[in-house]
């Protein structure tokens, strides 16, 4: 099982090894393993059980939500990939340069690559990708904000594409690295946001045959496919002939599928169930943390009573994480104290800030004039009572963390604040975040690389996307911290971008503007017919353009 790096010091940047050991950990839940085909066989339909929110839309550049990325790495191709070794590599973009001045980027394109319709992949359709993804009908968030600095796209020629913009990005090619930013066909995207939710068109390995709606996606092979990324396996078409995407949100469920041969992997395996699978020793887990931000609770100090760091600090002294991870998840998740997932070097940790300590949450209160407890224990100041609301997404807190949430909510009643839990679905989450209607919240965001911490603390990112949506939960607004995020997403020297960021998050920290969980759970399992699955080293998402049946 997966088990965060610990940091180099209790205060420094986290100690990583090689990203792709943290990152994409395939460990056989068997005790004798059995070795998987090293022969790849063609044909067969292998079947994919999700348990993740079914997508409202196909086409990832609107919205973009990690359901979207699952199976958009299935359907597109990207300009640029990462490797294990977390190095950028060509995929339909077979090379690239920057000016010295860092305002703009040429790529140059395959010449041999066509969309699933027939339509050619050229720098112009580079140029209607970029443009669908900032143009706010398309109602993109994931994408939008990651072509923030991109001020405009050219076709210089039929295979090079010029990107122009209005500030160094040195996560630029990380940003495009992303199933979020996939190249879907110009003739596509033309026919409108309707029809191209409905069934997208990419140059990906496969293509998407039929939806029908809380049920299945049907994926058939792209026999023509010729554009893996150059850390692909092979060369030419997918050995499945078709993925039978399901949908089947209860765990138990999922899990007697696979189990029982009706399915070969499953996604969200709950800690429950990588123990029994482990224990079964029949089935194999792909481990793939996603990158990016820790799982984490925002806290929003744009309104009281969050506004007053001791309040902030207050709660997160009262409350106790450390034992709900250690029994609700059965070893599956290991406690963070970093903004960032563990699989980004420059995560920065500092466990000190993190000790229950009742007595300091108890004198931070009184402070700030919560000194008073109605009947019922909580703290009142000026007749109000300290009440925070908590909306879950049931979509994305899996039950183990829902647990935890309520341990949460049962340890800082001791300090005197009620934590008013809502368990919503994605819809009414959403909802609550747009109104303002939160005081904490866990809002998992992936992003690759270290500048998600813009997107996430920087004051822009309180300002919504054209979908609706903003980032920046915890609504901090610190120039300083403007600064180092906005100095740290120019500079290209990588031992000053990681100083830049662990500044970056020792502000975030120290301010209490957050309690970090976890990394993001990220756990599927195999079944024993399946061979050659692998995470992608992008957003950990699974690509089965390399994988076989063996029976």
């Amino acid at each position: 099982m997966h088990s965060a790096l610990p940091p180099r010091s209790r205060r420094g940047l986290a100690a990583v090894g090689a990203l792709a050991a943290a990152a994409l950990v395939l460990t056989g839940c068997q005790a004798t393993p059995t070795p998987p085909s090293d022969t790849p066989t063609s044909g067969g339909t292998l079947t994919y059980a999700s348990g993740d929110a079914e997508p409202t839309c196909l086409d990832p550049h609107v919205g973009g939500n990690y359901p979207q990325a699952l199976l958009a790495t299935q359907v597109f191709d990207s300009l640029v990939s990462r490797n294990a070794d977390g190095e950028i590599i060509p995929w339909l973009a077979t090379a690239w340069e920057v000016a010295e001045d860092g305002l703009s980027w040429e790529f140059t394109l395959r010449d041999d690559v066509t969309f699933t319709d027939g339509t050619p992949f050229n720098a112009e359709a580079v140029v209607v990708n970029m443009n669908h993804l900032q143009d706010p009908a398309t109602e993109s968030s994931t994408g939008y904000l990651a072509l923030g600095k991109v001020s405009a796209v050219e076709a210089v020629s039929e295979t090079v594409a010029r990107f122009e913009l209005t500030q160094p990005d040195s996560a630029l090619l990380e940003s495009l690295a992303q199933p979020w930013l996939g190249i879907e066909s110009p003739a596509g995207i033309a026919r409108g946001m309707e029809e191209n939710c409905e069934s997208p068109i990419g140059t990906g390995p496969f293509v998407i045959d039929e939806w029908v709606k809380q049920d299945h996606v049907s994926l058939v092979r792209n026999d023509d496919y010729v554009s893996p990324p150059a850390d692909a396996s092979h060369e030419g078409a997918a050995y499945l002939d078709g993925i039978d995407w399901r949908f089947i949100p209860d765990s138990a469920s999922r899990y007697a599928a696979l189990q029982s041969g009706q399915v070969d992997v499953i996604d969200n395996a709950q800690p429950d169930t990588l123990a029994a699978a482990e224990e079964a020793g029949t089935l194999t887990e792909l481990d793939a943390p996603r990158p990016g931000a820790s799982n984490r609770i925002e806290l929003n100090s744009g309104k009281a009573p969050f506004d007053d760091v001791r309040v902030r600090e207050a709660f997160v002294r009262a409350v106790d994480i450390n034992d709900g991870i250690d029994s609700l998840f059965f070893g599956s998740a290991t406690r963070s104290y970093s903004p960032l997932s563990s699989v980004e070097v420059a995560a920065y940790s500092d466990d000190s800030l993190f000790d229950v300590d009742l007595d300091r949450a108890n004198e931070l209160l009184d402070e700030a004039g919560w000194s008073e407890r109605d009947a019922d224990g909580y703290r009142v100041k000026d007749g109000e009572r300290l009440t925070l609301d908590f909306p879950v997404s049931t979509n994305q807190s899996i039950p183990a963390e829902q647990s935890l949430f309520e341990q949460i909510q049962a340890t800082a009643k001791d300090a005197g604040f009620e934590v008013s839990i809502s368990l919503l679905d994605l819809s009414g989450w959403y909802t609550a975040l747009g109104a303002n209607e939160y005081d904490i919240v866990s809002a998992p965001y992936t992003k690759l690389g270290p500048d998600v911490l813009r997107i996430l603390f920087h004051s822009s990112g309180i300002t919504p996307a054209p979908s609706g949506y903003f980032a920046n939960h915890a609504q901090v607004s610190i120039p300083t911290l403007d600064e180092l995020l906005t100095r740290a997403s120019e500079v290209t020297d990588e031992t000053e971008r990681d100083e830049l960021y662990a500044d970056a998050q020792r502000l975030i920290l120290e301010g209490y503007y957050v309690l970090p969980l976890y990394d993001q759970q990220n756990h599927f399992l195999i079944g024993p017919a399946v061979s050659g699955t692998r995470a992608l080293p992008t957003v950990s998402t699974p690509t089965f353009y390399d994988a076989w049946l063996t029976d």
